[in-house]
């Protein structure tokens, strides 16, 4: 990694307390992680709608679209892959100062990319493991991701080739193989709502 020494942090005349008093909320990052197919980006997307129904000011950082523009010079090697999450936790950070709600879905799949993420963004952090069973998850196959893995398309496949470890202590645990995507984004809903209203 290339670092200059020529670099100051700019100052920012607008507080993020500022700005998240203006928006009526307080700003986290709420990081969902778990295999591909788990229901991660789907819980994402209904958490955001039921916020934004709330009127509050959010954003979603999903591991397809990052890949396909700020992340798309990185591969899936061990080194990449620790990358991209470092970018995408510093992308969420920014966020966090401008006052925003942010989403965060992808795999995570182990305690050394998590403790990255909670590096970075610190107590503002929610971390939701979203479980579901290598097997359920490969029976849905909604990219065709374990289809093509399976045929030898894509190497360190996580949960085949490349281990997911399981979390020692997430603020959440989302059961999607046995709960319905309503109850799951009930439960989820419940736990984040409280943590985004902003103290008297």
């Amino acid at each position: 990694m290339i670092t200059s020494s020529n670099v100051s942090v700019a100052v920012d005349y607008i507080s993020r307390q500022q700005r998240e008093r203006d928006a009526g909320q307080r700003a986290r990052v709420t990081w969902l992680y778990g295999l591909s197919g788990s229901g991660k980006s789907t819980l994402a997307n209904a958490l955001e709608r039921k916020l934004r129904a709330d009127g509050m000011l959010t954003f979603i950082l999903d591991g397809d679209s990052l890949r396909t523009g700020l992340n798309r010079d990185l591969g899936f090697s061990d080194e990449d892959r620790a990358e991209n999450i470092r970018r995408v936790a510093e992308v969420a950070r920014l966020f966090l100062e401008a006052g925003v709600i942010v989403i965060s879905a992808f795999i995570t799949p182990n305690e050394q990319l998590r403790s990255t993420v909670r590096s970075v963004i610190g107590d503002d952090l929610i971390e939701v493991y979203v479980h579901c069973s290598f097997e359920k998850c490969r029976a849905r196959d909604v990219k065709g991701l374990y289809a093509k893995a399976a045929a030898g398309e894509i190497a360190q496949f996580t949960g085949r080739d490349s281990a997911f470890q399981e979390p020692s202590s997430p603020h959440l645990i989302i059961d999607t193989e046995n709960t319905s995507l309503e109850d799951s984004l009930a439960r989820l809903s419940q736990y984040v709502l409280p943590r985004l209203q902003l103290q008297p």
